[in-house]
């Protein structure tokens, strides 16, 4: 590796900034949260970035490096051109508060509209092992918001009014699939939460940090039931029927 490396940083807010360089010198095992700290120590004393665990479980250090959303302390410097500077950049899905910081306060607005773990009435509490294993891997989200920031409805077109995202319907998936919970999120699947904008393009497995396939066994099962509960034309007579509105 190379004695030094350039960083290219976003300096600035949402209304205006600029891409400044700096050149740090380079360390054996770095990544780039590293080099940015390197920045901050060095160069630019006043450049805000986001971390705490410096060890992929706590989502705080996400940006954007050379135009792909990562993990700044889990992507290391040795997998980059030495002779290009490295471009840093916030979330663009989010306001940027100053430089590398983003508000991501509206996802936790989001998180708000999802029913907790409701309990079937009388449960023994006991399931299986299989059935344990399926609404683990949900639990395994460490709300970096990559998958948020990659997303094409968020990112692209701002339906922040209409949307939840892969990482809430991660959490609705761990929800409605738990062998005990007796609670029905198919309605704000389906209208609060827009999950029929989502046309699978499986950007949002392809960086989550912690490999939850997000599409395959979240996003795609709870499609298949608000189809079920709401368009399926023998559940539409049923309910005209019966005058039963429930699943």
């Amino acid at each position: 590796m190379p004695d030094t490396a350039t960083l290219s940083i976003y300096r600035g807010d949402n209304d205006a900034g600029k891409m400044v360089d700096y050149e740090i010198p380079v360390q054996p095992g770095m990544v780039v949260l590293d080099a940015v700290h390197a920045v901050q120590a060095q160069h630019a004393g006043d450049l805000a970035c986001r971390w705490n665990c410096k060890a992929g479980k706590c989502g705080s250090c996400s940006a954007e490096v050379n135009g792909k959303p990562r993990l700044m302390c889990m992507d290391r410097m040795d997998k980059y051109d030495p002779a290009e500077p490295i471009s840093i950049r916030p979330m663009k899905t989010f306001p940027v508060i100053k430089d590398l910081v983003c508000d991501v306060s509206w996802n936790f607005e989001v998180n708000k509209k999802i029913p907790a773990f409701q309990p079937k009435e009388g449960t023994d509490w006991k399931f299986s092992q299989d059935e344990a294993d399926r609404v683990q891997e949900f639990r395994k989200c460490i709300e970096c918001f990559l998958c948020q920031d990659v997303c094409h409805v968020l990112r692209e077109h701002q339906q922040k009014s209409g949307f939840g995202g892969p990482r809430f319907f991660v959490r609705v998936a761990g929800l409605e699939m738990h062998p005990l919970d007796d609670a029905d999120r198919t309605a704000l699947l389906k209208d609060d939460l827009g999950i029929g904008l989502c046309n699978i393009t499986k950007c949002c497995t392809e960086v989550c940090p912690e490999h939850i396939t997000i599409t395959d066994n979240a996003i795609i099962p709870l499609k298949e039931r608000v189809v079920d509960a709401f368009y399926d034309p023998v559940l539409w007579l049923w309910r005209k029927i019966t005058g039963n509105g429930k699943k």
